[in-house]
């Protein structure tokens, strides 16, 4: 199978170039910027035409789409509101419309975001009306629907969606939680973390073996993934500095209303996933076990003058 993967040079996207380097299928790494020691091919996913002419010229018979803008506070500012919804909706269409024209498959990467106007103290479901507390879930919400919206009305029987809704994603690259706090306990006496947001952390190199697995035998439909276990983020900053062996900052709890912000996060966005285990017979990694693989290979990574 020859696969495109969008957004490569980010978190998932790096993790996804990790896997391909074990696989038989052809995977085909495209992005906006270069990354340094990695090829890249330039793609704007908000132009179908050149969506369908890599698809065409390369023969591409799925897309994972790993691009989005995933600034959630900076959604909320009017002036960014049309890009965003280009990203987030028109081009997850655009990818949708290119597969379904080949009867090929789109893997769309959606978030636990779609959830969280309603408080929700079980696990959120994959068949669950999403209800967003902000712009950044909005969007990401419309794209899932317009992705729907093209393939619910196909009549063809080969290719289809599959939206996988994911959480707290976190790596080796890039900007994210785990790195910020791997810093911060190492280099602050205190820290204030919220307590009051309730959630699962997603290693991404976990994601990309999951996408690899559904790919092998593809079922249309709308999964969640993350990793097991549920935490709070005061939680979760305390698990990364215990297996980094950063004693020496106090991280206290605290409320979300101590931080304020133009969005209201989600106070509750477990992920349940029987439905991902169950269709491809996924096994999910707890997350602490993750989180000690992410933080050892950032270590390995350190010692071998890697960014």
């Amino acid at each position: 199978m020859t696969i495109l993967v969008t957004g490569a040079n980010g978190q998932l996207g790096n993790e996804m170039r990790l896997i391909a380097k074990g696989s038989t299928d052809r995977y085909i790494f495209t992005d906006v910027t270069e990354q340094e020691g990695a090829e890249t091919t330039f793609l704007d996913i908000t132009d179908l035409d050149a969506i369908r002419a890599i698809v065409k010229e390369c023969g591409v018979q799925a897309i994972v789409n790993c691009a989005a803008w995933t600034n959630v506070d900076a959604a909320e500012a009017p002036e960014n509101h049309a890009v965003v919804e280009k990203l987030n909706a028109t081009a997850p269409e655009n990818l949708a419309k290119a597969m379904k024209e080949v009867g090929g498959w789109l893997v769309q990467i959606s978030t636990d975001y779609v959830f969280g106007k309603e408080p929700y103290n079980t696990p959120c479901q994959p068949e669950q009306q999403g209800t967003p507390t902000g712009f950044y879930g909005e969007t990401k919400k419309s794209g899932e629907e317009k992705i729907k919206n093209v393939f619910d009305n196909s009549t063809d029987t080969t290719g289809g969606y599959i939206i996988i809704r994911t959480a707290w994603l976190y790596s080796e690259y890039g900007k994210n939680f785990c790195k910020t706090m791997l810093n911060l306990t190492a280099t602050k006496p205190q820290l204030k973390v919220v307590f009051d947001q309730c959630g699962t952390p997603t290693y991404a190199l976990d994601l990309a073996k999951a996408i690899q697995a559904i790919l092998e035998k593809p079922a249309q439909g709308t999964y969640h993934f993350s990793n097991e276990g549920v935490c709070s983020w005061y939680d979760f900053t305390q698990m990364i500095a215990r297996i980094a062996g950063h004693k020496d900052c106090n991280i206290q709890p605290c409320y979300s209303s101590e931080y304020p912000s133009p969005v209201t996060r989600p106070s509750y966005s477990v992920l349940d996933k029987r439905s991902i285990r169950e269709t491809f017979g996924i096994e999910i990694p707890y997350w602490v076990d993750s989180l000690e693989m992410c933080i050892a290979n950032i270590k390995k990574q350190q010692t071998n003058g890697s960014n």
